[in-house]
């Protein structure tokens, strides 16, 4: 088993780059960009919906270690407090669930991340 940033560079980094910052707006960067998007249970169940997340060809719990690390590692300083970690569980649920445009949800949800 990889560790979480091992599966962030196979499954996210060919379109996220290995930094996380992404190609804007159609690549939306992932550095101090997630904290307010799950700060709400839309936005937690939206990281794990995307395409690219939910879509990749590793198991629940490893990509809820994914999105931890990216959240944990690229947005400390946006998270709120007490976030808590997304669980496994919660994850296989969201990921259940694909969505067909997420930039329109992300662009609906969250007006601000226009710019990221």
């Amino acid at each position: 088993m990889a560790s979480p940033r091992t599966d962030f560079l196979l499954q996210c980094a060919g379109c996220h780059l290995p930094s996380g910052k992404g190609s804007p707006p159609e690549v939306p960067s992932l550095v101090n960009t997630l904290g307010g998007i799950v700060a709400s249970d839309e936005g937690r169940d939206y990281i794990a919906r995307v395409p690219g997340a939910s879509q990749a060809p590793i198991n629940d719990a490893q990509l809820a270690a994914v999105l931890n690390w990216v959240l944990f590692e690229l947005n400390s300083d946006t998270l709120p407090n007490g976030f808590k970690p997304l669980t496994a569980r919660k994850v296989g649920k969201s990921r259940a669930r694909v969505l067909s445009d997420p930039l329109k949800m992300r662009r609906e949800l969250w007006p601000e991340a226009e710019s990221y």
